[in-house]
């Protein structure tokens, strides 16, 4: 548990004289359960507390994290931090001195209607296992239930005064159903890996009916053993929001990361095709694109009142009418760019310094139902759940595949399609966009497993996206 006293703690350990310090502590915990085959799985619980200090001094910055939050622990790790920007003064790409950081105050609550952990285990575990069971059928070789529960807590102090607090609670429930026939498996789940994932209690699982969705899951990789393969070529293509949520992550949100354009994700995670001189004219997609940076959503995974330098978090759009506005970087990033960003310096645990992280990052919903959008096609390809996803170093060229398809033809779903796929060029493609689902296609989701930096940090971020339709898209069946 984070101390009670934690304030007067950092005060007293703070050196003098020093132009800032900051102190973020963390107690997060974590629980799984999962049914396998209907067989209880070891359950999982992992706690985890400990502080980071950041230092801003003579020029310099510096970093140290403490599990021990103690005075004398706090202090040890405030001295560890001074030497570090003692050592990078005048060496850095910045100087820390021209960057006024935020002196915040305030709190930030997940709203929580059913509290998991105030759920009986055994009922946690029968909502499993009923979640399983409804997977069973003749050519289901696999099937796997679980829910992972987060449980953060997070406190932020700055030496001149600043005090915030943030408690995030989220569920993510996720199902899979493999099915087998004559050498061909098929793979089914609830909205891709852990896409399913939301803030709050007990009620993210009635939100994804996580105990009857089950059976459409099971059924539909049963119907893929049959389908042919997705044919090939340009085409109309109209992608569900848990699909959109793959291409939104990966051609919209790591591109658009501040500290990545810098360059300094170059010799890890890549660089990105974007450019400093683009913000503000470049075409980045059709009218029709509309991309805002929203941890204001109550429900979305990556929701927040400030990030972990303390700045608050408000919408922002970064895309609007096609044209590239402003870029994912948070107070730092912002400095050395010269340029507005967003409230996304964000840190994965205590023991990592925050960096330019996408939170929530979602396309707004445009006028058009589902039925309009499937309507307005005479040859094309609906496709549903990210299954592969591959794209080079500077988040340009791509090729994604997904668990299931359907044909369309003359305005209508026709037959269900198995292995479809389809590739392109991140501007390219966001400029084929020719129709944009309304608020009744619009779906809230997400992933926990995202991953960037050196050292590596894999965080939390949502995404939500109304179905989007593309035109010319190069799309093809068979195995990724």
């Amino acid at each position: 548990m984070i101390p009670s006293d934690l304030g007067r703690r950092f005060r007293e350990a703070l050196p003098a004289d020093v132009q800032f310090a900051s102190l973020r502590a963390l107690h997060e915990r974590t629980d799984e359960i999962e049914v396998r085959d209907d067989v209880v799985q070891p359950p999982g619980t992992q706690h985890d507390v400990g502080g980071m200090v950041t230092v801003h001094h003579g020029g310099g910055l510096g970093y140290a994290a403490t599990s021990d939050l103690s005075v004398e622990g706090i202090r040890r790790a405030l001295r560890e931090a001074l030497a570090w920007a003692e050592l990078s003064a005048g060496r850095a790409v910045f100087d820390p001195r021209t960057v006024a950081m935020p002196s915040p105050r305030g709190s930030y609550a997940s709203p929580v209607r059913e509290p998991w952990d105030e759920v009986p285990f055994a009922e946690r575990v029968d909502r499993v296992r009923r979640a399983c069971a409804a997977m069973r059928g003749p050519r289901i070789v696999s099937r796997s239930a679980s829910i992972y529960a987060v449980s953060s807590d997070s406190v932020y102090l700055t030496s001149d005064g600043g005090e915030l607090s943030q408690q995030i609670r989220a569920i993510v429930p996720e199902l899979e159903a493999v099915a087998h026939e004559a050498g061909v498996t098929q793979r089914r789940t609830l909205g891709g890996m852990r896409g399913a994932s939301q803030q709050g209690g007990v009620e993210v699982l009635d939100r994804f009916r996580f105990e009857e969705e089950g059976a459409r899951v099971a059924r539909q990789a049963e119907e893929l053993l049959d389908a042919p393969d997705c044919p090939s070529g340009p085409t109309d293509l109209l992608l569900a929001p848990d699909q959109m949520m793959l291409q939104i992550h990966e051609s919209i949100g790591h591109p658009l990361e501040l500290d990545r354009i810098l360059g300094d994700e170059r010799n890890f995670a890549g660089t990105s095709f974007v450019t400093l001189d683009m913000f503000g004219s470049y075409a980045y997609g059709s009218e029709l694109l509309n991309v805002s940076f929203d941890p204001t959503l109550p429900e979305q995974l990556a929701s927040y009142g400030f990030d972990d330098e303390g700045a608050p978090a408000s919408k922002v759009m970064l895309i609007e009418r096609g044209v590239l506005m402003r870029p994912l970087g948070g107070i730092i990033s912002q400095a050395r760019a010269g340029m507005q960003g967003t409230a996304n310096s964000r840190a994965c645990s205590w023991n990592r310094p925050p960096i330019d992280r996408m939170a929530n990052l979602n396309v707004e919903p445009g006028s058009s139902s589902f039925d309009a959008l499937v309507g307005r096609v005479e040859r094309g390809v609906y496709m549903e759940t990210n299954l592969s996803w591959s794209i080079d170093d500077s988040r340009n060229k791509f090729q994604f595949g997904c668990e299931y398809a359907r044909e369309i033809v003359d305005g209508r779903l026709g037959r269900v399609l198995r292995n479809p796929n389809y590739r392109g060029i991140s501007s390219r493609f966001w400029r084929s966009l020719v129709g944009v689902g309304d608020r009744s296609t619009f779906q809230v989701l997400g992933t926990p497993n995202c991953g960037k930096g050196e050292p590596n940090q894999v965080i939390r971020v949502g995404h939500a996206s109304p179905v989007c339709l593309f035109s010319g898209v190069d799309v093809f069946g068979g195995a990724a």
